[in-house]
């Protein structure tokens, strides 16, 4: 979650309580978990937790992918400890190479704890429906993120949460990856999505995540539909239609990837291995899909090295 251009200037009435009141943490005294890298989205999502009441265990995860990333950990503990908050600090290795930011992504994934909530804003969400667009991921896919209920600050926008940093004297920190046009989601961020402002001479993050939101809606009609079939079971699959089977692997893998939805070529490779056209298939990241007596297994990729300090 990388920083936009500076509005922070137009936020000096804006209080943090009416910021809060577009934010969906639980009741106050809940306990949660927040995964904060340390930029401005995370340490907001810290900071709102704590004035929502909630009793909160922040989590940093040290990629190692650059020098000084343990120092990172540090000034995470202690904007943590500025705000009463503990805090669990884990390494993962990831091996430079190919496919480097979803192996990262996949391994903050396997090392947080489950229900973690995350600082996504809604300008991470109008990405997001642009990326699983052009990647085919069908309207789970551009349904975006996903449940608001593990992405508290969604309704809120990148500025606001560099504003959260300003009026608390927080200092995010900066992840230069979050600028390298290597990585797609950066060139959506800084080129794509300011294209589309001066095309359509508006600003397409609330639409997009508009966009996402009716999407979400017809998801949840859609799985209703699925509540009564057994997704690794090959043998029912096969009796249903086949756009129920594909939603329904579609449902199925990304439930089995935290999270992360599979792409169109994905599912195509899964619905082959349904089918008994094929054995097995390659679904991302390390991940296999094998079928074995009729069922469905999903074998993850090579998992992280887990240590805490």
């Amino acid at each position: 979650m990388g920083d936009s251009h500076d509005r922070t200037g137009d936020m000096t009435e804006t209080s943090l309580l009416e910021l809060l009141e577009r934010c969906s943490f639980p009741s106050p005294g809940t306990p949660i978990d927040c995964a904060v890298s340390g930029g401005a989205d995370s340490l907001a999502l810290l900071v709102l937790a704590t004035k929502a009441g909630c009793t909160v265990t922040a989590w940093h995860v040290d990629h190692g992918l650059r020098q000084g990333s343990d120092q990172e950990g540090a000034a995470v503990a202690q904007a943590a400890a500025s705000l009463g908050v503990s805090i669990e600090l884990v390494t993962a290795s990831v091996d430079p190479g190919p496919n480097l930011e979803a192996r990262a992504r996949q391994a903050r994934r396997d090392l947080l704890p489950l229900g973690v909530l995350t600082g996504h804003t809604a300008d991470d969400q109008a990405e997001t429906v642009l990326l699983n667009l052009l990647r085919g991921a069908g309207l789970p896919g551009v349904a975006g993120i996903g449940s608001p209920h593990r992405r508290p600050i969604l309704n809120l926008r990148r500025h606001e949460t560099q504003w959260v940093c300003q009026n608390q004297g927080l200092e995010p920190l900066d992840d230069p990856m979050n600028a390298d046009p290597r990585f797609t989601r950066n060139r959506v961020r800084h080129e794509v999505l300011p294209l589309l402002a001066e095309v359509f001479q508006r600003d397409p993050v609330p639409l997009l995540a508009r966009h996402a939101e009716h999407a979400g809606q017809g998801v949840a009609l859609l799985q209703e539909l699925l509540a009564d079939l057994d997704p690794t079971d090959t043998r029912m699959l096969a009796q249903q239609d086949p756009a129920l089977v594909r939603l329904s692997v579609h449902h199925w893998l990304t439930q089995q990837r935290n999270g992360l939805a599979p792409d169109a070529a994905a599912v195509d490779r899964v619905c082959a291995v349904v089918a008994h056209t094929s054995q097995a298939a390659e679904v991302g990241g390390g991940d296999r899909v094998e079928r074995t007596e009729g069922r469905l297994r999903f074998l993850p990729g090579r998992q992280p090295t887990k240590s805490s300090r």
